[in-house]
C-alpha cells in the first residue's frame, strides 16, 4: 500500500463491549457459512429411504446427522475465527473483509482466541451426544473425520492458502470430510459417485471464489488483481485465465459426475423414464449463472450467491424439491424400488 491508497482502509474501531460484543462475535462465527455443513447430511438423506426399510426410526436418522452437522458449525466457525486473526492485516486490504470483527478491531486478539476455544468445546458436546448404538464406534469415527476437518483447516490457515492449486484441493478436502463424518455418524458406507460430486463441486466453489475476489477488487477499482495479490497471497500465481479455465473445468467436472451417477441410479428412479434426470435442469443452470455472476464481479462468494441470487435461489429450491420428492416419495410416486 502507498500512501495514497490509504483512504481505502477502514479506520480501527473500539472493541464492542456487552450486546454489540456478542454480535460481533456472531458474525465471527459466519453462520451464513454454516449451509456449507449441509454436505454432512447429504449420505443420511440419500440413504434415508434405505434405512428406514431396514428398521431404522426416523429420528435415529436425522439426530445424528444434525448433531454432526452442529458439530461441524462449531469446528468451521472456529476455522473462520483462526483465519481472521491470521489474515487480519489481509483482509483490511479488501473492500468489503476490512469490515470483519477482528480486521476491524471490534474483536480483541484474545478474545477471539478464548472464543476459538469454547467453539471447539461445543463440537466436543455435539459429539459426545451422537447415540452411539452397542457394538458401533461412530462417535469414534465421526470425531476423527471433525478432527482432520479441524486439523486441515489448520493447515489451510498456516500453510496451504498460499500454495496454488493446493489451497484450494485442501478446502475440497474440508468438504470431503463433512460428507464422511455424515456418513460416520450412521455407520454409512459413501458410494465413489458422493464422493467424487462433492470434490469437484467444493473445488468449483473454491476456484469460483478466487476468480470472484479478483473481480470484485477490480470492479471497485482498489487496485485490480495486485490489490487482490496484497489481499491474498496465492493470488501472484494465479491469473484471471487460469481460475477461469478451472471453474470451468471443475463446473463441467461436477456435472458430467452427477449425470453418470443419474445414469448409474437410473433404475432407482424410472417411471417411464429417469425422473431424477430432471435435477440436472436447474443444477445445470445454477452453476452457469454461478460463472455467469463471479465473472461479472457481481459477487465474490459463490456461497453469497446462494442467499442473495433470485434465479439462483430459484435453481437450488427446483433441484431440491425434485431430489426431495424422488428420494423421500418414490414408492408413493409408484417409482421402481431400488
Amino acid at each position: 500500500m502507498n500512501q495514497g491508497d490509504a483512504p481505502n482502509q477502514t479506520p480501527m474501531h473500539e472493541p464492542a463491549k456487552g450486546a454489540a460484543l456478542l454480535r460481533s462475535l456472531l458474525r465471527l462465527a459466519r453462520p451464513k457459512q454454516w449451509a456449507k455443513n449441509g454436505f454432512a447430511l447429504v449420505g443420511p438423506f440419500y440413504a434415508y429411504p434405505q434405512l428406514v426399510d431396514d428398521g431404522m426410526a426416523p429420528s435415529a436418522i436425522i439426530v445424528p446427522a444434525l448433531l454432526t452437522a452442529a458439530a461441524f458449525s462449531c469446528t468451521s466457525s472456529a476455522g473462520y475465527v483462526v483465519n481472521d486473526l491470521i489474515d487480519r492485516e489481509a483482509d483490511r486490504l479488501h473492500p468489503r473483509k476490512r469490515n470483519r470483527p477482528i480486521a476491524s478491531g471490534k474483536v480483541t486478539a484474545g478474545v477471539a482466541k478464548a472464543y476459538t476455544l469454547l467453539l471447539y468445546a461445543l463440537a466436543a458436546v455435539f459429539i459426545l451426544l451422537i447415540p452411539q448404538p452397542d457394538g458401533t464406534h461412530v462417535r469414534t469415527f465421526t470425531a476423527v473425520c471433525i478432527g482432520l476437518y479441524a486439523l486441515n483447516v489448520l493447515a489451510y490457515g498456516f500453510y496451504f492458502k498460499n500454495k496454488v492449486i493446493a489451497d484450494v484441493m485442501s478446502l475440497s478436502l474440508g468438504f470431503v470430510l463433512r460428507v464422511l463424518g455424515g456418513c460416520a455418524a450412521l455407520a454409512l458406507v459413501p458410494t465413489t459417485w458422493l464422493l467424487n460430486v462433492t470434490f469437484f463441486f467444493s473445488m468449483f466453489l473454491a476456484f469460483g471464489k478466487r476468480l470472484g475476489e479478483r473481480r470484485t477488487l477490480a470492479n471497485t477499482g482498489v487496485g485490480g488483481s495486485s490489490d487482490a495479490t496484497a489481499h491474498r497471497k496465492v493470488h501472484r500465481r494465479y491469473t484471471d485465465t487460469l481460475l477461469q479455465m478451472a471453474v470451468v473445468v471443475t463446473a463441467v467436472g461436477t456435472l458430467m459426475t452427477y449425470a453418470g451417477y443419474l445414469q448409474d441410479n437410473e433404475e432407482a428412479y424410472t417411471l417411464g423414464f429417469n425422473l431424477m434426470w430432471l435435477s440436472l435442469l436447474p443444477a445445470t443452470y445454477a452453476m452457469l449463472r454461478c460463472i455467469v455472476l463471479l465473472e461479472t464481479g457481481e459477487h465474490d462468494d459463490p456461497t453469497e450467491i446462494a442467499f442473495k441470487d433470485r434465479g439462483f435461489i430459484v435453481a437450488g429450491l427446483a433441484f431440491a424439491l425434485i431430489t426431495g420428492a424422488l428420494v423421500l416419495f418414490k414408492e408413493q410416486l409408484g417409482i421402481a424400488p431400488s
